[in-house]
Protein backbone atom coordinates (compact mmCIF):
# COMPACT_ATOMS: atom_id res chain seq x y z
CA UNK A 1 0.00 0.00 0.00
CA UNK A 2 1.84 3.14 -1.11
CA UNK A 3 -0.44 5.73 -0.41
CA UNK A 4 -2.92 6.00 3.46
CA UNK A 5 -6.30 6.00 2.55
CA UNK A 6 -7.18 7.87 5.69
CA UNK A 7 -5.21 10.12 8.27
CA UNK A 8 -6.50 10.26 11.66
CA UNK A 9 -4.91 12.17 14.96
CA UNK A 10 -4.19 9.36 17.93
CA UNK A 11 -4.73 10.75 21.14
CA UNK A 12 -4.09 8.26 24.22
CA UNK A 13 -6.64 9.38 26.63
CA UNK A 14 -9.64 10.43 24.80
CA UNK A 15 -12.53 11.72 25.98
CA UNK A 16 -15.56 10.63 26.60
CA UNK A 17 -17.94 12.68 23.78
CA UNK A 18 -20.33 15.22 25.54
CA UNK A 19 -23.47 14.99 24.54
CA UNK A 20 -23.22 18.21 22.29
CA UNK A 21 -20.04 16.82 20.52
CA UNK A 22 -20.42 15.67 16.71
CA UNK A 23 -18.34 12.37 16.51
CA UNK A 24 -16.64 12.14 12.84
CA UNK A 25 -16.24 9.13 11.01
CA UNK A 26 -14.24 6.42 12.11
CA UNK A 27 -11.91 3.24 10.81
CA UNK A 28 -12.35 0.53 12.87
CA UNK A 29 -9.11 0.09 15.18
CA UNK A 30 -7.61 -2.88 13.24
CA UNK A 31 -7.34 -0.36 10.68
CA UNK A 32 -5.72 2.16 12.53
CA UNK A 33 -2.27 3.03 10.37
CA UNK A 34 0.37 3.99 13.36
CA UNK A 35 1.65 7.55 13.92
CA UNK A 36 4.10 8.54 16.20
CA UNK A 37 3.10 10.89 18.72
CA UNK A 38 0.12 13.61 18.37
CA UNK A 39 -1.05 15.29 15.37
CA UNK A 40 -3.08 18.55 16.55
CA UNK A 41 -6.76 18.19 14.70
CA UNK A 42 -7.22 21.75 13.28
CA UNK A 43 -10.80 23.54 14.26
CA UNK A 44 -13.07 23.97 11.58
CA UNK A 45 -12.72 27.60 10.43
CA UNK A 46 -16.14 29.25 10.92
CA UNK A 47 -17.35 30.63 7.12
CA UNK A 48 -18.24 34.73 7.72
CA UNK A 49 -21.27 35.99 6.87
CA UNK A 50 -21.45 38.75 3.86
CA UNK A 51 -19.49 41.45 4.33
CA UNK A 52 -21.53 44.82 3.70
CA UNK A 53 -19.45 45.41 0.11
CA UNK A 54 -20.36 41.79 -0.99
CA UNK A 55 -23.96 42.35 -0.07
CA UNK A 56 -23.45 45.73 -1.77
CA UNK A 57 -22.17 43.97 -4.77
CA UNK A 58 -24.94 41.54 -5.18
CA UNK A 59 -27.95 43.06 -4.15
CA UNK A 60 -30.95 44.14 -6.27
CA UNK A 61 -30.12 46.74 -8.51
CA UNK A 62 -33.16 48.69 -7.27
CA UNK A 63 -32.28 48.61 -3.39
CA UNK A 64 -28.41 49.20 -4.48
CA UNK A 65 -29.80 52.41 -6.48
CA UNK A 66 -31.81 53.54 -3.35
CA UNK A 67 -28.87 53.05 -1.13
CA UNK A 68 -26.78 55.11 -3.62
CA UNK A 69 -29.34 57.94 -3.71
CA UNK A 70 -28.62 58.92 -0.29
CA UNK A 71 -25.27 59.33 -0.56
CA UNK A 72 -25.88 61.52 -3.31
CA UNK A 73 -28.97 62.06 -4.86
CA UNK A 74 -28.35 62.01 -9.07
CA UNK A 75 -29.95 59.21 -10.96
CA UNK A 76 -27.03 58.76 -13.21
CA UNK A 77 -24.57 59.00 -10.61
CA UNK A 78 -26.54 56.09 -8.73
CA UNK A 79 -27.16 53.66 -12.01
CA UNK A 80 -23.92 53.99 -13.15
CA UNK A 81 -22.42 52.69 -9.75
CA UNK A 82 -24.59 50.34 -9.69
CA UNK A 83 -24.24 49.04 -13.44
CA UNK A 84 -20.60 48.61 -12.81
CA UNK A 85 -21.20 45.84 -10.01
CA UNK A 86 -18.95 43.94 -8.49
CA UNK A 87 -16.58 46.06 -7.36
CA UNK A 88 -13.65 43.79 -5.88
CA UNK A 89 -12.90 46.47 -2.97
CA UNK A 90 -13.87 49.42 -1.26
CA UNK A 91 -10.89 51.15 -3.16
CA UNK A 92 -12.56 50.37 -6.23
CA UNK A 93 -15.96 51.64 -5.81
CA UNK A 94 -14.40 54.70 -4.41
CA UNK A 95 -12.69 55.25 -7.61
CA UNK A 96 -16.00 54.11 -9.90
CA UNK A 97 -17.81 56.87 -7.55
CA UNK A 98 -15.31 59.73 -8.39
CA UNK A 99 -15.24 59.16 -12.16
CA UNK A 100 -19.07 59.25 -12.35
CA UNK A 101 -18.86 62.37 -10.13
CA UNK A 102 -16.48 63.83 -12.70
CA UNK A 103 -18.86 62.98 -15.20
CA UNK A 104 -21.78 64.44 -13.93
CA UNK A 105 -23.50 67.44 -16.16
CA UNK A 106 -25.05 70.49 -14.71
CA UNK A 107 -28.42 69.63 -14.72
CA UNK A 108 -27.07 66.45 -12.81
CA UNK A 109 -25.64 68.92 -10.68
CA UNK A 110 -28.75 70.69 -9.87
CA UNK A 111 -30.59 66.91 -9.30
CA UNK A 112 -27.94 66.78 -6.44
CA UNK A 113 -28.01 69.79 -4.68
CA UNK A 114 -32.06 69.53 -4.33
CA UNK A 115 -31.52 66.70 -2.48
CA UNK A 116 -28.61 68.43 -0.07
CA UNK A 117 -29.39 70.56 3.17
CA UNK A 118 -27.63 72.72 5.23
CA UNK A 119 -24.05 71.08 6.91
CA UNK A 120 -25.72 69.73 10.02
CA UNK A 121 -23.81 71.27 13.43
CA UNK A 122 -23.55 70.17 16.86
CA UNK A 123 -26.73 70.11 19.29
CA UNK A 124 -24.75 72.50 21.71
CA UNK A 125 -23.96 75.06 19.20
CA UNK A 126 -25.51 78.35 20.60
CA UNK A 127 -28.61 79.84 19.10
CA UNK A 128 -26.20 82.99 17.76
CA UNK A 129 -24.30 80.79 15.61
CA UNK A 130 -27.00 79.22 14.04
CA UNK A 131 -28.42 82.61 13.14
CA UNK A 132 -25.31 83.45 11.87
CA UNK A 133 -24.70 80.35 9.70
CA UNK A 134 -28.80 81.15 8.13
CA UNK A 135 -28.07 84.63 7.19
CA UNK A 136 -24.90 83.77 5.73
CA UNK A 137 -26.37 80.52 3.67
CA UNK A 138 -29.49 83.07 2.34
CA UNK A 139 -26.63 85.79 0.84
CA UNK A 140 -25.26 82.35 -0.51
CA UNK A 141 -28.55 80.92 -2.08
CA UNK A 142 -29.65 84.63 -2.74
CA UNK A 143 -26.58 84.55 -5.24
CA UNK A 144 -26.11 80.82 -6.26
CA UNK A 145 -29.80 79.72 -6.68
CA UNK A 146 -28.87 76.53 -4.50
CA UNK A 147 -28.03 75.30 -1.20
CA UNK A 148 -24.43 75.53 0.07
CA UNK A 149 -22.29 72.50 0.66
CA UNK A 150 -19.50 71.37 1.98
CA UNK A 151 -17.21 68.55 2.98
CA UNK A 152 -16.55 68.82 6.79
CA UNK A 153 -14.83 65.24 7.21
CA UNK A 154 -12.33 65.33 9.79
CA UNK A 155 -13.17 68.53 11.09
CA UNK A 156 -13.23 68.82 14.92
CA UNK A 157 -16.97 69.73 16.32
CA UNK A 158 -15.70 72.72 17.89
CA UNK A 159 -14.84 73.98 14.46
CA UNK A 160 -17.91 73.25 12.28
CA UNK A 161 -19.44 76.78 12.43
CA UNK A 162 -16.43 78.64 11.41
CA UNK A 163 -15.26 76.39 8.63
CA UNK A 164 -18.94 76.10 7.40
CA UNK A 165 -19.09 80.22 7.67
CA UNK A 166 -16.18 80.62 6.34
CA UNK A 167 -16.70 78.42 3.33
CA UNK A 168 -19.66 80.72 2.44
CA UNK A 169 -18.16 84.11 3.00
CA UNK A 170 -15.70 82.73 1.02
CA UNK A 171 -17.16 81.19 -1.86
CA UNK A 172 -19.38 84.08 -2.32
CA UNK A 173 -16.63 85.85 -4.36
CA UNK A 174 -16.77 82.99 -6.86
CA UNK A 175 -18.81 83.92 -10.19
CA UNK A 176 -21.28 81.12 -10.86
CA UNK A 177 -19.02 78.97 -13.22
CA UNK A 178 -16.40 79.13 -10.59
CA UNK A 179 -18.77 77.88 -7.87
CA UNK A 180 -20.52 75.03 -10.22
CA UNK A 181 -16.93 73.61 -10.17
CA UNK A 182 -16.32 73.88 -6.55
CA UNK A 183 -19.85 72.75 -5.97
CA UNK A 184 -19.14 69.55 -8.15
CA UNK A 185 -15.58 69.02 -5.64
CA UNK A 186 -17.84 68.89 -3.06
CA UNK A 187 -20.47 66.48 -3.66
CA UNK A 188 -17.89 64.34 -4.91
CA UNK A 189 -16.44 64.04 -1.97
CA UNK A 190 -19.48 63.84 0.29
CA UNK A 191 -20.96 61.31 -2.01
CA UNK A 192 -17.37 59.35 -1.01
CA UNK A 193 -17.86 60.10 2.78
CA UNK A 194 -20.84 58.96 2.42
CA UNK A 195 -20.45 55.78 0.82
CA UNK A 196 -17.62 54.61 3.60
CA UNK A 197 -19.82 55.00 6.51
CA UNK A 198 -22.99 53.16 4.10
CA UNK A 199 -20.40 50.20 4.10
CA UNK A 200 -18.40 50.35 7.28
CA UNK A 201 -20.35 52.31 9.76
CA UNK A 202 -19.92 55.98 11.62
CA UNK A 203 -15.71 54.73 12.48
CA UNK A 204 -14.91 55.12 9.05
CA UNK A 205 -12.68 53.14 7.16
CA UNK A 206 -10.45 50.99 8.92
Amino acid sequence: MTRLDNVVAHVARPALPSSTHRRGSTLPPHRLPHLPGRVAIPEQARTPGPSALEQFNHAPADTTREALLTCLRSLRWAHRLTDHRPYPDLDALLAASDEAAYDLTAADLAEALAGETLPTLPDDIYGVAHTALNAAHAAYEARFGHVFVISLDGTHPAELLDRALEGIRSRLANDPEEERVVVAEELRRLAGQRLITHLTGPKGRP
